[in-house]
């Protein structure tokens, strides 16, 4: 069940990484989704890209052990409900007059609801194994 925790987790993982990678050194192609341009749109995409990364540091705990590092899984699934509650919140009260930034909002929400239902599934299931299991890899 650990490994199941660990492909759950690791898709996050690996979509947060994609992002980032791609806000990162592909910023032009994303500055106008966000109804940005130039070299502030550039460096405003690439910033979100910083953020991606460090997004990632308790994700990448939690997928090495999901059991030892059961904090930073919990604190990983409140990380992302924030993001996913936040961008609502933006969505909610966005200025009629942004063009693309809507539709960009609403894709940051699905991949923040799908990230954190995958989160959460495996944090329920890290629940399942018993800590005094012989094969509970808390120590590996």
């Amino acid at each position: 069940m650990i490994w199941i925790c660990r492909i759950l987790i690791g898709l996050v993982v690996i979509d947060n990484l994609q992002a980032a990678g791609l806000f990162l050194f592909f910023p032009d192609g994303f500055a106008l989704s966000f109804d940005l341009a130039g070299p502030a749109g550039r460096t405003a995409i690439q910033s979100i890209g910083i953020l991606f990364l460090m997004w990632c540091v308790p994700y990448v705990f939690t997928l090495i052990n999901p059991i030892r590092y059961r904090v930073s899984h919990i604190e990983a699934c409140i990380m992302q409900t924030l993001g996913l509650l936040g961008e609502i919140f933006l969505l909610i009260y966005l200025p009629g007059s942004l063009v693309f930034t809507p539709a960009s909002l609403q894709r940051f929400i699905l991949f923040d609801f799908g990230g954190l239902i995958l989160l959460l599934l495996a944090l329920w299931l890290s629940f399942r194994i018993p800590p005094w299991k012989p094969s509970n890899p808390v120590n590996s």
